[in-house]
Order: C-alpha cells, then structure tokens, then sequence
C-alpha cells in the first residue's frame, strides 16, 4: 500500500504568525475572509474595536454552513446583538484564537465543509493606545 500526502482541492491555511497568515505562500497582514468555496475577501477591520455588526452580517452573505472568528493572538468573543445576522440564516459561530482557527479551518474545509475563516489581523493598537 503506498500512501500520499493529502492535498485538499480547496485553498488552504499554508502558515500563521503574529500579525500575518499565509494562504498558498502568500504571507497575508491585513485582516481577511477565506472561505472553502474560493472566497478571500478583505475584512475592513485594524483591530477588535473596529468590528460592528456590519463585519459579521457580511459574512451571514456569503451563506456559509459555518464561521470560524479567528479573534488575533488572544480568545477575544463578539458582541451577541453582531451575530444576530448568522443566527438568523442558521449559520453557526466560532470563536478562537487565529493559530487554533487556522487549524480548525483546514480540517474542516479538507473534509469539504462550506466554512468561512474571519482572521482578524490588528495593524492598529487596542482601545484608547496611541
């Protein structure tokens, strides 16, 4: 029996660090939406103050059975009132730390899951921080 390495057929996480993941080699350092069927989309957001329910509705658009909110370097968890759009399409949530949502991602998405990754990526300081 020969075995071979598994290659998903969809885009995948390739590497994470602090303030960047990389898709395909691609070293990406703003915040991004990849998603199982191709989508990558810029997620116009510098840090966790910046989210509204806006962010997480446009991801409710995109119609994916499930949202993996990769919140940055700590486990930070959005407001209820902002998930009411996912909620209302039956769309689950998680929320985890962007390395743990990276990983979740790629399992889920090789299994051929219709999941979204909302990696936020702060380029801005937290809060009132100058």
């Amino acid at each position: 029996m020969k075995f071979q390495p598994d290659k998903p057929d969809v885009q995948s996480i390739s590497g994470y660090g602090p303030g960047w993941v990389s898709v395909a080699g691609e070293k990406i350092t703003a915040s991004v939406v990849i998603g199982s069927r191709g989508q990558r989309i810029d997620w116009a957001c510098q840090s966790f103050d910046d989210l509204t329910p806006a962010h997480f509705a446009a991801l409710a658009e995109q119609g994916p059975e499930l949202v993996i909110f990769g919140s940055g370097e700590r486990i930070r968890f959005p407001k209820p009132p902002w998930l009411a759009p996912l909620y209302a399409r039956r769309i689950g949530i998680e929320t985890m730390g962007t390395h743990a949502a990276c990983r979740t991602y790629n399992i889920l998405a090789g299994e051929g899951r219709d999941v979204l990754l909302a990696v936020l990526i702060e380029t801005k300081p937290p809060g009132n921080a100058p």
